[in-house]
């Protein structure tokens, strides 16, 4: 398979992978913000001083959050309200809960932020808001209370697109200048673009069905892993991620998704089915009914997890060799940055830094609390857009949530019409 040729130049594979932590070999370390953030400050006598902060509301999904952020890259309070204990008892995310545990907690939340931060609502710059994708009854929750909060301070609004703020989130705690190719990996989202300037993207590929996070807690439901007893508060993603490194991968072999479409785009409905029928067979095998564990949980994880990296290493792997066609990436030392829950994954994460390794491109990944949902990501979304002048609204009317939305300039046809076939790589003894 393709990930592990790529991974042949390294011994021990799999103890490699095992290994858990970030840092280390995975992304350049961060730069000090003030490095990179002093172009955007003021100096006054001798002192330099923030002149932007954004209040940023994060209610796509599951998490009620809330962070203030200024213009240097300080966080200077933030707060969270997590639904995750309640989904995973109910099995996954109903919209209608989602949406009254937003109304429940988003007035405390942004009040927490904005007392940690001690700025008022009246030193705000302006308050940013994710409008767009997402769940529908959580987006409206977050716009409704946003709304209203800009009408009562006079201040400017900044809609946010959820999959922009993953994309930059990055350039809050790294030195990355565009253009770098980005991967999103979530519960909802897989997409690889081309971050050409702060609202500036192209998009080469997306996930054509279920998104990779989505796929997994499906898995991990079916494999009834909240019985677990090492798995009992993690989410589907977490569990399997942590029950895969007590096993062997090479027990299971499912096919890797898409190998023969010579494009950038990603599907994992087909996968889901294929681990399926691999787990009723091994429910018949060991005579065991659907909701009890298998003796064989952690070799199914691994096996899942390495077929899900390997088709997301290929489609990166394609993206990187039509950028340098296309010239829309240098063609030495261009960046390529991970983000999103799912990028959180410290296996994928090895992946992609041993195929960043063998293209000279250097990985660079926000971390991993930032990866997942959070009010800091929309906060300095803002601040970027602040600061460039886009997209800084000083009237609201039929300002509108958006469900579904894509990312930029969708250009994946060209992707297609290039059909780059992927070199030949040496493959490794099984």
């Amino acid at each position: 398979m393709f990930l592990t040729q790529f991974l042949c130049r390294y011994a021990c594979l799999q103890k490699s992978f095992a290994v858990s932590g970030f840092g280390g070999a995975i992304s350049k370390p961060p730069e000090p913000c003030w490095i990179y953030c002093l172009r955007r400050v003021s100096v006054c006598r001798g002192k330099c001083f923030s002149t932007k902060i954004v209040l940023g509301i994060e209610t796509s999904c599951d998490d009620t959050a809330a962070a203030v952020v200024d213009e240097a890259g300080n966080i200077l309070g933030e707060a969270l309200h997590s639904q995750s204990a309640v989904h995973l008892k109910t099995g996954g995310i109903i919209p209608s809960v989602a949406q009254q545990l937003h109304q429940e907690n988003i007035a405390r939340v942004v009040q927490e932020a904005l007392a940690i931060s001690r700025v008022s609502a009246d030193g705000l710059s302006a308050i940013a808001t994710t409008v767009k994708p997402g769940l529908a009854l959580s987006l409206g929750v977050g716009l409704a209370y946003s709304l209203e909060l800009v009408e009562k301070c006079k201040k400017p609004f900044i809609p946010i697109h959820h999959m922009e703020a993953h994309a930059l989130t990055v350039r809050l705690t790294n030195r990355v200048d565009f253009p770098f190719l980005v991967l999103l990996l979530s519960g909802g989202h897989c997409i690889l673009a081309v971050a050409q300037g702060v609202s500036d993207f192209l998009l080469l590929g997306q996930t054509l069905d279920i998104a990779p996070g989505d796929m997994l807690d499906k898995v991990a439901r079916r494999l009834s892993l909240r019985k677990h007893p090492e798995c009992s508060g993690l989410s589907g993603g977490k569990a399997i991620e942590r029950l895969a490194q007590q096993g062997n991968r090479r027990r299971y072999e499912f096919k890797v998704p898409m190998e023969q479409h010579h494009n950038c785009n990603f599907s994992f409905a087909g996968l889901q089915s294929q681990v399926t029928r691999a787990i009723a067979e091994k429910e018949k095998e060991e005579g065991r009914q659907e909701g009890q564990l298998l003796s064989c949980i952690p070799d199914l994880a691994a096996a899942v997890q390495h077929t899900v990296t390997a088709h997301i290493v290929a489609r990166t792997h394609r993206a990187i060799h039509f950028c340098r066609r296309k010239g829309i990436l240098p063609q030495r030392k261009a960046t390529l940055v991970a983000s999103g829950g799912v990028a959180s994954n410290q296996y994928i994460r090895k992946a992609l830094q041993v195929l960043t390794d063998a293209t000279d491109f250097a990985l660079v990944c926000p971390p991993p609390r930032l990866c997942t949902d959070n009010g800091v990501m929309i906060a300095w979304n803002g601040i970027e857009r602040l600061c460039a002048g886009l997209g800084v609204l000083y009237s609201t009317e039929g300002i509108r949530y958006e469900p579904k939305a894509l990312l930029g300039t969708d250009i994946s046809e060209e992707v297609q019409k290039a059909s780059i076939k992927m070199p030949d790589q040496i493959r490794c003894e099984k």
